[in-house]
């Protein structure tokens, strides 16, 4: 059965596309079975992995006109595209009893299918996120290393807190991950120390270096393993799903 895994962060430009995108493909190329679900209205993931989400779109799903339909991206991970749509999703829900668990209930009859479901949140928290945090099972916080990011994660910590308490009493942080990380900054070094301080264990050691492959790859419909495999980005990314999978 499939483990359920959101990535959220209320605040945007800190990675959260770029690294749930270069994750997932990093986990499939380890032999894994990932479904993406691209709850960005933005449809970022989607459109970083060359998926047009015209059809068999998240947004159709979650209102009921149509069932989850992935779309195979590579071997071993596929996707259900964003729908711009999704922004109305809100309010054309807001009368909808247990409107919270319409993500829960979609994924449901799939997860057998695969190892990881993997869910991308928009930087906010509304109904979107509040679905994506009432069905997974744990949740990733990419977060840039610096003093403002840090002070930005009370507010979504204070919000996990009480979907735990209220909705979903398994829900718990996975990890926390720095991105645009330089060693040779002492800001950067500071904050890092401040994050392992406070997170005591769920602070990844892999860091995501600074690295301009992964700001061009999603112009190209194409993640950073096969735009630019030699990368450095490609190659935090990887130690990434190392040191993710030795801890399941």
């Amino acid at each position: 059965m499939a483990k359920i895994i959101s990535m959220i962060n209320q605040k945007g430009g800190v990675g959260k596309t770029t690294s749930i995108c270069s994750f997932s493909v990093a986990l499939s190329l380890k032999g894994k079975s990932v479904l993406l679900v691209d709850l960005d209205p933005q449809a970022n993931l989607s459109q970083s992995l060359g998926i047009d989400g015209s059809e068999n779109n998240i947004y159709l799903a979650l209102k009921g006109a149509s069932e989850i339909s992935p779309i195979k991206v590579i071997n071993n991970l596929y996707i259900v595209p964003s729908s711009m749509d999704l922004n109305a999703l809100e309010h054309e829900m807001n009368n909808e009893p247990g409107r919270e668990f319409l993500l829960k209930e979609l994924l449901e009859p799939v997860k057998d299918q695969y190892d990881f479901i993997l869910i991308d949140c928009s930087p906010s928290i509304g109904l979107i996120a509040l679905n994506a945090l009432s069905a997974c099972d744990t949740f990733i916080i990419p977060v840039l290393p610096h003093h403002l990011s840090i002070q930005g994660l009370s507010g979504l910590a204070d919000v996990a807190k009480k979907i735990k308490s209220r909705i979903n009493p398994k829900l718990k942080l996975e990890g926390v991950l720095i991105t645009q990380f330089s060693h040779r900054k002492v800001l950067h070094r500071d904050v890092q120390i401040a994050l392992k301080n406070h997170f005591k264990g769920r602070l990844y050691d892999s860091t995501i270096r600074e690295n301009i492959s992964l700001a061009e790859a999603p112009s190209t419909g194409m993640d950073i393993f096969r735009y630019a495999p030699n990368s450095n980005g490609a190659e935090d990314y990887l130690k990434l799903c190392e040191e993710f999978l030795s801890k399941q």
